[in-house]
């Protein structure tokens, strides 16, 4: 996802390395059901919380979960209940109920598996700008806190579009005139903004179509839309303008190291390039950053940018 970042804010590699340090990643306690923390970007161990390369900064906050199945700890409780019952003669209470299930979770939490994730961050400073790989708004959101806990300043905005990634879509699939630097591919998703709330998904389709065309007259709305930006990235653009799918098409890391000491610095810079020349071709092909309260002549409804992929996509 893509943020701007607040007006005025800046940092060194050194001075964020500092600040970051302070929530490095540790793993959950036996009973700990929820731990993030910072980790070396490169993957090695005690390495660098921050990496810069031309410029861009990049981190990667990780998050480990352990849960343990809520049947398992209401038959648990529900044992314990029935113990009490038994040799006081007394059935517990509500409240005493919801303790014995606190009390068994935090005894079967030493035996849960763990689940770990990480979300890669990448800090544009002299673009003013925050780029997730954060595939749900939710983790958005936990790591711009996990940021602003430890970065005395920081703050970030939501950019806005003047026209609705919906409504483009509609006008680009209905003309079959994409923007300029990019072209329509073969996957889109529509849907009826009626009861019926009925979903169209075409796969591998040319959607140069009169069908497609009839469906967006009767009134469902493009939701996905797979482009190519520059016949050098392809990704899936959603109406709540998130990029996912993010692949780069062949021939764009070819000249890419291969030697492992300085591969993953190649690939950060070749991403980093592609992408930040995207993101302003993008918002300028949905009628450009607009900000709020201020009128956009003859302009659909705004819309929030961000941009998301999956980690697997991430190439540093």
């Amino acid at each position: 996802m893509v943020y701007k970042l607040g007006a005025g804010w800046s940092a060194t590699a050194e001075q964020i390395e500092q600040a970051v340090e302070q929530q490095r990643f540790v793993e959950c306690g036996p009973t700990q059901e929820r731990s993030a923390g910072w980790v070396p970007p490169r993957g090695e161990e005690h390495g660098a919380l921050v990496e810069s390369i031309g410029g861009q900064y990049l981190l990667k906050l990780a998050i480990e979960s352990k849960a343990v199945p809520s049947s398992v700890v209401k038959r648990k409780a529900e044992e314990r209940a029935a113990e009490i019952e038994a040799t006081t003669g007394r059935k517990p209470g509500k409240r005493e109920v919801r303790d014995l299930r606190e009390e068994a979770k935090q005894t079967l939490l030493p035996y849960a598996f763990s689940k770990r994730g990480s979300v890669t961050v990448w800090l544009d400073v002299q673009a003013q700008r925050l780029v997730l790989d954060a595939g749900s708004q939710g983790r958005a959101d936990e790591v711009i806190s996990a940021l602003v806990k430890v970065l005395d300043g920081f703050v970030v905005q939501e950019l806005h579009t003047a026209t609705a990634a919906g409504a483009a879509m509609s006008a680009w699939l209905s003309s079959q005139e994409p923007p300029a630097g990019f072209s329509i591919d073969r996957e889109c998703e529509l849907k009826a903004t009626d009861a019926s709330k009925s979903v169209i998904r075409y796969a591998h389709h040319p959607l140069d179509i009169e069908e497609i065309r009839q469906h967006i007259a009767e009134g469902k709305l493009p939701t996905k839309l797979a482009m190519t930006w520059d016949e050098r990235v392809s990704f899936v653009l959603t109406e709540g303008m998130q990029l996912r799918k993010l692949q780069f098409q062949d021939g764009v890391f070819e000249k890419t190291s291969k030697e492992k000491e300085d591969g993953f610095d190649a690939d950060a810079a070749i991403a980093t390039g592609e992408i930040g020349r995207l993101i302003p071709d993008l918002l300028e092909a949905l009628g450009g950053e607009i900000q709020i309260g201020i009128a956009a002549e003859a302009a659909p409804a705004a819309a929030p940018a961000a941009l998301a992929m999956d980690p697997a996509d991430a190439p540093f």
